[in-house]
């Protein structure tokens, strides 16, 4: 009888919480409420929190001690760069890919790229990608979710290795002395709000432009067809001088980039530089490598408007198991060739130590609640992507099994372990995504796989995450 009570006055809780439409009753709270249990550890945990952050509380005494920083293999690379307060890991890690291999083939010691010089012709060649965007969408209406995307996204910092790809192909590399980084490049926060603001009111004006020229357009077909062909024309015109302003503001904030200069006793400019001293094909050299478990394995995805120049390419990769990118990584190491990967560094990190680490932080005791989403189901909800890039250059191989990676960071020298993080292989299976290697080292396989119909993705799909930093 005692549990037939129990279970009528279980279904009448649940009839109260049906019959309240899905919002919180006065019945439904007093239930939720005793999540709270008010005991002397829930007390103690709380008083805790209150003053002390979460990560401090939830860092495992059980993993304090400091990983090994021995490694089998790795790449030679000198000096540590520095991104500062911007979203320019991409292209950091991007040049410093680059960087390894000019050192390791000319012995040049501590070299940099000028990350300024990229920057200020990126910035302009996304600027003209989102006028020209404007322009393609100007029969859409503003409630539309790819013009919404664009006016959301006009400009930012982020990237991916394309970028640099299409970007040094086009208008090549001057050493960091030629251009020197400045303060907005080092910290590009108002720059790129200024500059956003100008994209969007140009964008409306585009879009006004086309919408006041078509309410006079002739009701022949023929010469309605040639109307909107000359107001094309005057909005491509209006977007040279749009551009124009934004060429300005860039050489205000960062500088104009040079047309040649001095290198080792002759004149250059900055294309013949870059072939002189690498003068490989980035575009075909390469090959973008993706896990991301929520999409199948062995298909060749697209993003949708992730790229840097309108005339250039979009982010294009191929979906594989992170077993099989592992193989490639180590192929690549061993050959001492540095890599671009990018990953959520924001995941497990100690900060101070420079590891990542799934054993760092127990969330669950200390909040006590389960965290038990798989990788795929972290993508798919968004609570997952990559947000940062840095370059991979060392295995630890125990067996000829991967027990550690090491990435060189863009974070400058003082920070994680001596300006590089080091993360466990259990770590690099739940947040790395993406590996950009040379096609010497991949499987024949898989760069069959590129022969395939790319399948084109959205904008705003979860996966598109530039990497910018977190």
């Amino acid at each position: 009888m005692k549990r037939i009570l129990v279970l009528a006055l279980a279904l009448c809780s649940i009839a109260a919480v049906a019959q309240n439409n899905g919002g919180i009753s006065p019945e439904m709270l007093e239930q939720i409420s005793k999540g709270w249990s008010g005991s002397a550890s829930d007390k103690a945990l709380r008083n805790a929190i209150a003053t002390t952050s979460i990560n401090t509380l939830a860092a495992n005494a059980e993993n304090a001690a400091m990983i090994d920083t021995e490694f089998s293999d790795r790449v030679k690379t000198k000096g540590i760069t520095d991104q500062k307060s911007s979203g320019r890991c991409w292209l950091f890690t991007g040049l410093n890919v680059l960087r390894a291999a000019a050192i390791d083939k000319y012995n040049l010691g501590d070299f940099q790229f000028s990350q300024c010089y990229c920057f200020f012709w990126d910035l302009l060649e996304k600027s003209n990608l989102f006028l020209q965007a404007a322009i393609d969408t100007r029969d859409k209406s503003f409630d539309d979710r790819e013009v919404d995307w664009l006016f959301s996204h006009p400009i930012g910092d982020g990237g991916t290795f394309t970028g640099v790809a299409d970007l040094v192909t086009k208008y090549g590399l001057v050493p960091s002395n030629v251009m020197p980084e400045t303060n907005p490049a080092n910290s590009t926060a108002q720059m790129r709000s200024h500059l956003g603001t100008l994209l969007r009111q140009d964008g409306i004006r585009l879009r006004e432009m086309w919408e006041q020229g078509m309410l006079n357009a002739p009701r022949s077909a023929a010469k309605a067809k040639k109307h909107s062909a000359e107001i094309l024309s005057l909005m491509q015109k209006e977007k040279v001088s749009m551009l124009k302003d934004v060429y300005h503001v860039l050489a205000l904030c960062l500088g104009v980039p040079p047309a040649e200069f001095e290198w080792k006793g002759k004149t250059v400019t900055p294309v013949q530089f870059y072939q002189e001293l690498l003068g490989y094909d980035l575009h075909n050299n390469y090959v973008m490598l993706m896990n991301d478990p929520s999409r199948e394995y062995g298909k060749v995805y697209e993003i949708q408007y992730d790229r840097h120049l309108y005339d250039g390419h979009n982010w294009l990769y191929v979906n594989l198991p992170a077993e099989r990118i592992k193989e490639v990584a180590v192929a690549s190491i061993k050959a001492n060739t540095a890599m671009y990967f990018s990953c959520d560094v924001g995941k497990f990190l100690n900060r101070q130590k420079g590891v990542l680490d799934l054993a760092n932080y127990d969330y669950s005791s200390l909040l006590g609640v389960p965290f038990n989403m798989d990788k795929r189901e972290r993508v798919l909800t968004h609570a997952s992507g990559s947000s940062h890039a840095m370059t991979l250059i060392a295995v630890d191989l125990k067996e000829g099994k991967p027990v550690k990676w090491m990435v060189e960071n863009s974070w400058g020298a003082s920070s994680g372990y001596k300006g590089y993080l080091i993360m466990t292989d259990e770590w690099f299976d739940e947040y790395m995504f993406r590996l950009v290697v040379e096609k010497r080292f991949v499987p024949a396989d898989v760069l069959q796989m590129l022969s395939q119909e790319p399948v084109q993705l959205p904008a705003w799909d979860p996966m598109y995450m530039p990497d910018s930093d977190f």
